[in-house]
């Protein structure tokens, strides 16, 4: 359903610009549409979009690799999201965006760490612990999340191209994960995977755009990249297979927006 649902938006961006190119790129004929709507103080809309996600791992050289050979990897998903627009007009060049939303995703990390068996006897910076054989089910964490975005924007545009216009904005994020398990007793010895709950990131976006008779259409590409480390360590008497084979975990997505305002 989630890739159903990227595919639609990514198409729908498609037929877009093949309209706008039908539509508001001619100049006979032509007539401006929401002549004044860009004049206002405030303005508001919303959003749907589909999204691409994946983690940005930096490995802990003891426990997360063996030889050449990384021992966590994970899988890009792809999932979606909606949210509200509010925008504050600071100039003919300049607004000021906030684009609270929420995002569904889900990941999957697999954790190839049997070897680190061979630090059963305990290190520096880990106790001596008993062996487990791991199973499939302990090698694999799907990690859903439930996300609560809040990105401000600052977006640079330029004067009016007939009914369309192209900006590019960038800004910070406070993102809130309702399912990071964050407060939980258990650890990934339980099956359970924890992350921070409060993250900080950035973006950047660029779109087009579109005036019609009734409201503004812009599909847009955006680039959302968590700045802290999102995991959170295991119990002292979990063996190093699962958040100690990673020293820095780190979300990075790219998402296909579609704004009405």
């Amino acid at each position: 359903m989630n890739k159903f649902l990227l595919r639609a938006l990514v198409l729908a961006s498609v037929n877009i610009a093949v309209l706008a190119n039908a539509q508001f790129f001619r100049t006979r004929n032509r007539m401006d549409k929401l002549e004044d709507f860009d004049e206002q103080k405030f303005s508001w809309g919303f959003y749907l979009n589909g999204n691409m996600l994946d983690y940005r791992i930096v490995l802990n050289p003891r426990y997360g690799t063996y030889g050449n050979q990384n021992l966590v990897t994970s899988k890009e998903s792809t999932s979606f999201g909606a949210g509200l627009i509010a925008k504050w007009r600071l100039n003919d060049y300049l607004d000021l965006r906030m684009e609270p939303g929420l995002q569904f995703a889900q990941r999957k990390l697999m954790f190839n760490t049997q070897y680190n068996d061979q630090y059963q006897n305990g290190t520096l910076t880990n106790d001596p612990f008993v062996p487990i054989p791991l199973t499939d089910k302990d090698k694999t964490r799907e990690v859903k999340s439930t996300l609560v975005d809040v990105p401000v924007l600052l977006e640079l545009h330029g004067h009016r191209w007939y009914n369309s216009r192209p900006y590019v904005a960038a800004g910070v994020n406070y993102v809130v994960n309702l399912q990071s398990n964050s407060d939980s007793t258990d650890d990934n010895m339980q099956q359970v995977f924890r992350s921070t709950t409060h993250n900080f990131a950035w973006s950047a976006e660029m779109g087009i755009q579109f005036y019609f008779n009734k409201f503004k259409l812009t599909p847009a590409i955006r680039g959302t990249f968590f700045m802290n480390n999102e995991m959170v360590a295991d119990n002292a008497t979990t063996p190093p297979y699962w958040a100690s084979a990673i020293s820095t975990l780190q979300t990075r997505a790219i998402m296909f927006v579609l704004k009405f305002e």
